[in-house]
């Protein structure tokens, strides 16, 4: 199968690209794991706010996340893979060119805890407390500077 990786600012993205990144977010964090939360939260639309995919040769969005800048720190999150496509190291991909992206910035993430140790390939450390987000268990980690 033939993918390719990219990432914009979510201003300059394809109105279909978005739409398609969009639906997959819903598809897995609402509708797979069955947590009905505001999955547009309003932090897409910030100005710096940028996203990063895979697709398929037809355009389908198979992996994605984005990165957000928190003040000086950054932030990584709604890190997700199509549930056909998954096994295939496309979310690796895009976790590495986003912690690149970063710029040896402080970076953090809220992790799903059964996730913990893949996060922790890319550099991030567990930096508090487990945590119940929408009855799923987190761990916030952190990326250090540097």
């Amino acid at each position: 199968m033939t993918v390719t990786h990219d990432d914009a600012l979510t201003a300059r993205l394809d109105p279909t690209v978005l739409y398609r990144i969009m639906r997959l977010r819903v598809d897995v964090f609402v509708v797979e794991q069955a947590c009905a939360y505001p999955e547009l939260d309003g932090r897409d639309l910030e100005p710096d706010t940028r996203q990063f995919w895979t697709a398929d040769a037809s355009g389908d969005v198979l992996a994605t996340l984005r990165l957000l800048h928190d003040g000086e720190d950054r932030r990584i999150g709604r890190v997700a893979t199509a549930l056909p496509a998954r096994g295939h190291g496309y979310a690796g991909v895009l976790m590495q060119r986003a912690v690149d992206a970063a710029e040896g910035r402080l970076t953090r993430l809220d992790a799903q805890a059964r996730l913990e140790g893949w996060y922790a390939r890319f550099g991030f450390v567990r930096s508090g407390d487990d945590f119940l987000d929408d009855e799923i268990v987190h761990v916030p980690m952190t990326r250090p500077a540097g």
